[in-house]
């Protein structure tokens, strides 16, 4: 696979009060899918959901691309790269399913908001010019003085939700990853190809891992339960895609992304009031480490970058 970084794509325009709306708005429905998703889990099973979700979107992505003229075909020589970029995939959102299930929706935000910080990490070891600074250095830290502030809470061992918490730490881990590997190929397909096809790919193990697994549906499937399958499906894998990806494409990912701080926020705040989950003064300090770290690495840096698309997976 080739290691040559992307070329930059132009300097960050001036972001208009209606795009910075616009932009917010967005990362607060991003932040909102964890809660989504446990939501979803209290009538499917966890592969089961999953796979439903991922189902609808890939329909939904598929019609939007028919539709607006896109091709679909990779091309020769590609699809070892899709193929790559397919597994870790489905291994990361089947252990971000897992580790959503055996957590709280707040805490889960909190660890999924850790990627940033990771993609700093394998981008210095793997993608030419991409070092660490001063200003990341000091955001990273800040950052996972986030974690070590929810890893080590007594009411956290106490309640068995450390397992979850590995296991979202390290779905997140392969979510970062992926994203350095789909950085060094974006370039060579269409954006909406490196979401629709390891969807595709992700469904077949989904369908059986929930085969496998999901023995029985853990409660009864109500609106709330379909209302957060299709806000996953529909607001955040399917229109969440087209309106981030316009904006990076519009405004840059500079611009675009200094307002990733609004995403544990968004998270956090909707666990307390949606799923009554208790917000404890560990969970605040752990969301503003993290939500200072977001802020130092991405606000008011303003030179030439590439716009990569960026999936929200979760």
């Amino acid at each position: 696979m080739s290691t040559t970084p992307l070329r930059a794509a132009h300097e960050n325009p001036a972001l208009p009060p209606r795009a910075a709306l616009a932009i917010a708005l967005i990362c607060m429905l991003f932040g909102a899918n964890t809660v989504a998703i446990k939501l979803s889990l209290t009538g499917l099973g966890v592969f089961s959901a999953a796979c439903l979700r991922f189902a609808i979107a890939a329909v939904v992505i598929s019609l939007w691309a028919r539709i607006t003229g896109r091709p679909f075909g990779l091309g020769r020589g590609r699809w070892r790269e899709m193929a790559l970029i397919s597994v870790i995939f489905s291994a990361q959102v089947s252990l971000m399913y897992l580790g959503i299930s055996n957590t709280l929706a707040s805490r889960a935000t909190l660890l999924v908001n850790l990627q940033p910080f990771f993609v700093m990490i394998w981008a210095h070891f793997w993608l030419p010019g991409d070092r660490f600074t001063w200003r990341k250095m000091a955001g990273l830290a800040l950052g996972f003085s986030g974690v070590v502030a929810i890893v080590r809470d007594p009411a956290a061992v106490s309640a068995g939700v450390t397992t979850g918490d590995a296991v979202m730490m390290l779905a997140t881990l392969l979510w970062s990853f992926n994203a350095i590997v789909v950085k060094q190929v974006i370039h060579r397909y269409e954006p909406f190809h490196i979401v629709l096809y390891p969807m595709l790919a992700a469904i077949v193990v989904f369908s059986v891992e929930a085969a496998l697994w999901d023995v029985a549906p853990p409660g009864h499937v109500d609106a709330a339960v379909v209302g957060a399958v299709l806000y996953q499906s529909l607001v955040t894998a399917s229109f969440g895609f087209v309106a981030w990806n316009h904006l990076l494409q519009r405004y840059g990912a500079v611009s675009v992304h200094s307002f990733l701080f609004i995403l544990p926020v968004t998270g956090v705040l909707f666990s307390g009031l949606i799923l009554g989950e208790p917000i404890t003064l560990r969970i605040l300090l752990s969301m503003g480490l993290i939500m200072a770290g977001l802020f130092v690495i991405h606000f008011r840096q303003r030179k030439t970058i590439e716009t990569v698309p960026l999936s929200r997976n979760l």
